[in-house]
């Protein structure tokens, strides 16, 4: 929380400065009270009230006073709004390296878990679609409002087939183009790509990332694994299936995304956390004055309401 104004905090300096004026008139009521020797006759027509009585008005008027303090000082806070008609296509990586158990369990496992995480994670109105790919791009799902849609694709995909990471990123953008916003312009969007390694079939996702950045369409990269990631090859031998950072943080740095690289499941899933509370939203200023100053007037009303009930009565 932040505030417009905060000199109008200094008013609350005058709320120690009030109690100590009470305590002193409440010394000097004590010390010239006037003497009355029938102490039982007083004590029947005038019985003695309970302190908290008479401090109960002051305390409200006090609260009243930090409550219109705080209210003038326009208190602020930051929260995330969705976007309207925002778009997020997920693309996913589903070649043969994502058998790798250097991620627990496997690569494509903690990818999928973590995918349906994002899936948890992001405001309400945000649209979701999705590109499997491997070879090629197998599946591409249109953007909609229905998760059920991109939760299917996830829960479909195999690993299998080599790594067109360039034709994957191209599909999500051509399915992006065809998504407009209010005003018939494309709606504002993002990729969130999750790959395990090197591209080694189609075009060069360099040069998609150059046209992902004319079309203002954002790019963040996930590298999945850890150097040591091998699968099963020929012969019983092991076939290394190293991640590729670089190549992905290139591509988040073209298109002014942003570029993770994960060698652990549970980083993963915070990663995609974090990435789904972010992404489809932006972040607006809201002034929260009205609730201070409404809690202001009620113990405004509060204070003058025991102030009059339980002020002295002679009888």
């Amino acid at each position: 929380m932040s505030l417009a104004n905060p000199v109008w905090l200094l008013l609350l300096a005058a709320i120690p400065i009030l109690v100590v004026l009470q305590l002193l008139a409440a010394r000097r009521r004590r010390r010239y009270a006037v003497r009355f020797t029938a102490l039982s006759t007083l004590a029947a027509i005038a019985p003695a009230k309970a302190p908290w009585r008479r401090w109960l008005p002051v305390v409200l008027l006090l609260g009243a006073l930090a409550g219109l303090a705080v209210s003038m000082a326009r208190p602020e806070r930051t929260v995330a709004v969705p976007i309207e008609k925002a778009t997020v296509m997920l693309v996913m990586d589903t070649s043969n390296s994502m058998i790798a158990e250097d991620v627990d369990p496997t690569r494509l496992d903690a990818a999928k878990s973590a995918a349906k995480t994002f899936i948890d994670a992001v405001p309400n109105g945000l649209e979701l679609g999705g590109v499997a790919y491997s070879t090629g791009p197998y599946n591409v799902v249109a953007p909609s409002g229905d998760k059920g849609d991109i939760r299917r694709l996830i829960d479909s995909l195999q690993p299998d087939g080599a790594t067109a990471t360039g034709d994957a990123l191209q599909a999500a953008l051509d399915t992006l183009k065809q998504q407009k916003g209010s005003d018939g312009k494309q709606a504002p969007s993002a990729i969130i790509l999750l790959s395990d390694g090197q591209t080694t079939a189609g075009r060069d996702p360099i040069g998609v990332a150059q046209n992902a950045k004319k079309q203002h369409v954002p790019i963040y990269t996930v590298a999945l694994g850890t150097d040591a990631g091998t699968i099963p090859g020929p012969g019983g031998s092991t076939v290394p299936v190293p991640p590729d950072p670089a190549t992905l943080k290139q591509i988040a740095q073209i298109t002014s995304g942003q570029a993770y690289t994960v060698d652990d499941a549970e980083v993963l899933d915070s990663v995609y956390q974090r990435l789904g509370s972010r992404i489809g939203s932006r972040k607006e200023t809201r002034e929260m004055s009205a609730g201070f100053a409404a809690i202001g007037a009620i113990l405004l009303a509060a204070g003058l309401t025991a102030a009059v009930r339980f002020a002295p009565r002679f009888p």
